[in-house]
């Protein structure tokens, strides 16, 4: 089963950002949030026929016990050539609008792919605490993206980890050309 609507009531979705930024201060002053190497660099494939390396990882000490993965895209507005390096910088200041909300494990930064959109992919505890952060998002994103460019994609029962490994476990899932698809690296 997947889960997917759009963006979340502008002042709920601004509530629930608020709300969590002050949980990520906590999580952060408490030293829980971590930035994984393993997955850096390494460069993922999708059934787009997209690809995308990843720049960073953000953790938080948590183990889900409802795993799922989500991955969210967009596309940048007004972001070419070198300013990409720079959004990629820079991002590290978005944390907190994300690691507080409940059910964060984990996060894979993607940098803009083959056709200039970016990814998160996610591990979350729960399907429909990924979707209300995603729809959430939605209206961050929004601010920055090219209009028409957000989406995402809950997959319950999941774990990142294993996807990453062997992409397959998602193949009944959806079409064989979806965008958030991963594809077996070669």
């Amino acid at each position: 089963m997947t889960l997917e609507t759009g963006p979340a009531p502008r002042a709920k979705a601004w509530l629930a950002v608020a709300r969590y930024v002050g949980t990520s201060c906590v999580l952060l002053a408490r030293r829980r949030v971590h930035l994984p190497k393993e997955n850096v660099g390494r460069v993922l494939r999708f059934a787009d026929g997209s690809t995308s390396r990843v720049y960073r990882e953000t953790a938080v000490d948590r183990q889900p016990s409802e795993p799922c993965v989500l991955v969210v895209a967009f596309t940048l507005r007004l972001v070419r050539g070198r300013a990409h390096r720079l959004f990629e910088a820079e991002s590290i200041l978005n944390t907190p609008l994300f690691v507080g909300f409940p059910g964060f494990v984990s996060k894979l930064w993607c940098a803009h792919d083959t056709f200039g959109a970016y990814r998160g992919l996610y591990e979350w505890d729960g399907a429909e605490r990924a979707r209300k952060y995603a729809s959430a998002l939605w209206r961050v994103l929004e601010l920055v993206s090219v209009r028409g460019s957000i989406s995402y994609k809950v997959l319950p029962g999941l774990r990142r980890d294993q996807v990453l490994a062997d992409p397959a476990r998602i193949a009944a899932v959806g079409p064989d050309h979806a965008w958030w698809r991963l594809r077996t690296q070669k």
